[in-house]
């Protein structure tokens, strides 16, 4: 079995090659609105139950139902003033479902990536076929209703396989070359772009993506208060661009229009993000930005210190 992901290697963070973002900004700041679609009575995963109610999960499907019907317009009404185009981690289901919502993204040039189909069916148990079949229709249907290449993934409900990377990486080039699936939001494990070992070689990279300040992990799983999330997302902000003045960094605030846009939570958000914003040398992006600006910029530089760290740590070892 393997001892971690094998995903990306150990790399320290305090000796890389320095990271400069457009017009010297410190941080790279993107907001990802999860839009997602929740079926009340989604077919049975032996690995994982979709609502923790016996069914009907009335609860749990309204509230959803709400984010869609409310908190979305509420939510995009900030951005929006705020100058954010929205990275939308799309359950493509709400193409069919909700077409208007894909509309009014597609008016304000927001990004769409793909979180699979719907959010109550997951990775688990599913065969490569079946799992490839997924990221494929998950990927085409973003590109019939926008025109959007597909670049970048977020499993369904972050359930994930040992392939599920290389399976969105190869189904991206098939579809679209080198235009299509070359970024992940679903790894946790630094605060800048990183390079992405895959089995085909295809240069690939992790863009930062926070649990940490993900609305549903902060008021659902840590029950913080909106004040307090309102706080931790000015903190994470603040250490970020102290960090950013010798080499930038990346800051996420991944939403969920049910959560964030509640009407008791959205004024933590909203000073928040005027807060965010009102720093000059911040660049107000997308993921599918930092993804294209790192692996024209910095990628191979990356590779190259990798590589020479990791000979450099093997010769040490040697007996």
């Amino acid at each position: 079995m393997r001892s971690d992901p094998g995903f990306y290697d150990y790399w320290p963070y305090h000796e890389r090659p320095k990271l400069r973002w457009p017009n010297g900004a410190r941080v790279a700041f993107w907001v990802a609105p999860n839009i997602e679609f929740y079926e009340l009575n989604p077919p049975a995963n032996p690995h994982r139950k979709a609502w923790p109610q016996p069914s009907p999960a009335v609860p749990g499907y309204s509230i959803r139902d709400y984010g869609n019907r409310v908190g979305h317009m509420r939510q995009m009404a900030l951005l929006d003033k705020y100058g954010i185009r929205g990275s939308i981690s799309l359950s493509t289901a709400l193409c069919d479902h909700h077409p208007e919502i894909i509309e009014l993204c597609r008016e304000r040039n927001w990004e769409f990536f793909s979180h699979g189909i719907y959010n109550t069916r997951y990775t688990y148990g599913m065969s490569s076929e079946q799992e490839r079949d997924m990221i494929r229709d998950s990927m085409e249907t973003i590109h019939r209703h926008t025109g959007q290449k597909c670049a970048g993934y977020l499993a369904p409900a972050l359930s994930h396989s040992e392939e599920t990377l290389d399976l969105f990486a190869e189904t991206g080039t098939e579809l679209f070359g080198d235009e299509g699936g070359f970024y992940t939001c679903d790894l946790f494990h630094d605060d800048q772009p990183t390079p992405i070992n895959l089995r085909s070689g295809k240069r690939f990279v992790s863009v930062p993506y926070s649990l940490e300040m993900n609305d549903t992990i902060a008021y659902v799983v840590n029950k913080v208060e909106p004040r307090r999330y309102g706080q931790m997302l000015r903190d994470n902000f603040d250490r970020l661009y102290q960090e950013g003045a010798e080499s930038g960094t990346v800051m996420c605030i991944p939403t969920h229009n049910y959560q964030v846009s509640c009407p008791h939570r959205l004024r933590a958000f909203e000073e928040a993000l005027e807060y965010i914003t009102g720093h000059s040398d911040v660049w107000v992006t997308t993921g599918r930005e930092i993804a294209e600006y790192y692996l024209q910029n910095y990628y191979d530089t990356a590779r190259a210190d990798i590589q020479a760290k990791n000979a450099s740590a093997a010769r040490e070892v040697q007996p």
